[in-house]
């Protein structure tokens, strides 16, 4: 009997990842893990996201147990406990304060995607609004309320029911500057006879991790947060895959200098792997009801001393952000290397959220998956799965990086032909 039988007998269909790599995984620490037939593999995944500080890290792995031998309390719901004072405590010193952000702290349950439900609703509760504007290609979650903000075709499909009371306009770029993006929208927002409904929100991404890694400029952020404050709509950023230092700062918008309304955060806010989200809200949009908007899972105490931990290790002063954006740099050096081999081939993205977009839409694919036989995971982007999307732990080391982007070139090597670059270079 395979040792993967189980799975083919007991598991949905709908798995995905496993798919790609068929390896059963054993353990993991920093940005390798290790499978039962012996094979080491390079994270270039970090769990979507949800790995920052890379997999079973030693000071955050270290409060966790000692939390679990103290008989420390595991679930509260929304009850007091000292994980959680001493959470909120750290965030508000570490992350708020420094950046003289003033938000409430909604915890609306486990994933990303409660945390895009909490907001959506918030919104349309405060402005007496049904509407919501988002973007081209933006993934906002699985949810059915997330999923009629999101551009995914086919996640769209997998609702099994009309998505309404949401329209898309066009992402940063879109139009490839040749239109004014926000043109239409300030036209017909501000002429009473254009039919148009007022939004409740409009909910954006600043880096769109799974809609093909396009980065919105912050001029462009910047227009977005003016157009929402001259019209009073609430302007939702959901930094749920951006976020938690991904592109360099804390957050993904610190860079264009904007205050969002309201905040998404999940992934690597645990900063261990484990389950949690975070809603931000101005204070004067905070106008829940008690109970109005709960879930089960909101109060998970080991998410919160994993969470305080990393940000007491990584986010005490600037210089983890600091080293990741020079990681970032090197990442992007070395896929533009790489990219520049390739005539159409051109790098998207930011931070330790970048990747290269091939003219050929099968490209992407094939390199992951050659890169997956050479000990690298990394995945793809974008609604054509166009673009080989990297996504390394912020902690990687630059010896690992450069392990990592040698893989990847050489399974472009291997599936595009020898790049331009060197054929040039061998004359």
């Amino acid at each position: 009997m395979s040792s993967t039988s189980i799975f083919d007998e007991l598991e949905s269909q709908v798995r995905s990842y496993c798919r790609n790599w068929p390896a059963t995984f054993t353990t993991a620490a920093g940005s390798t893990l290790h499978a039962e037939d012996g094979r080491s593999y390079l994270d270039f995944f970090a769990g979507a996201g949800a790995l920052n500080y890379g997999h079973n890290h030693p000071v955050l792995l270290e409060a966790l147990i000692e939390y679990l031998r103290s008989g420390g309390i595991v679930h509260s719901l929304d009850m007091h406990t000292v994980a959680k004072r001493e959470f909120l405590t750290t965030f508000r010193d570490r992350i708020l304060a420094p950046r003289d952000l003033d938000y409430k702290v909604m915890f609306p349950g486990p994933t990303g995607t409660n945390s895009v439900e909490s907001a959506l609703k918030l919104a349309r509760k405060v402005t007496g609004r049904q509407h919501i504007l988002s973007f081209t290609n933006a993934f906002h979650g699985m949810t059915l309320g997330a999923l009629s903000v999101t551009g995914n075709s086919m996640k769209r499909n997998g609702a099994g029911l009309p998505l309404t009371n949401s329209s898309k306009i066009p992402y940063d770029d879109y139009f490839s500057g040749a239109t004014e993006d926000f043109l239409w929208l300030e036209r017909v927002l501000s002429d009473s006879g254009s039919g148009v409904d007022k939004p409740a929100a409009i909910i954006v991404e600043s880096v769109q991790g799974e809609g093909g890694l396009s980065a919105a400029r912050p001029e462009w952020l910047r227009a977005l947060s003016e157009l929402c404050r001259a019209h009073e709509i609430l302007l939702i950023l959901d930094d749920v895959q951006a976020g938690c230092g991904r592109t360099g700062e804390f957050f993904s918008f610190e860079e264009a200098g904007i205050v969002p309304d309201i905040v998404c955060l999940s992934k690597s806010i645990s900063g261990f792997g484990l389950s949690m989200a975070l809603t931000l809200i101005r204070p004067e949009l905070d106008q829940w009801e008690p109970g109005e908007h709960n879930g089960t899972f909101r109060g998970q105490n080991p998410s919160f001393v994993t969470g305080t931990a990393a940000l007491n290790e990584f986010w005490s002063d600037g210089t983890f952000a600091q080293t990741v954006k020079e990681r970032g740099n090197e990442l992007h050096d070395g896929l533009a290397r790489i990219a520049g081999g390739y005539e159409g081939a051109v790098v998207k993205g930011r931070g330790f959220l970048t990747g290269i977009k091939f003219p050929d839409t099968s490209a992407a694919s094939r390199i992951a998956a050659a890169s997956y036989e050479r000990g690298l995971l990394v995945e793809t982007s974008g609604p054509e799965d166009e673009v080989l999307k990297t996504m390394p732990a912020l902690t990687i080391t630059s010896d690992e990086l450069r392990s990592g982007i040698d893989i990847i070139a050489a399974a472009a090597d291997e599936v595009l032909g020898a790049p331009v670059a060197h054929l040039a270079a061998a004359k």
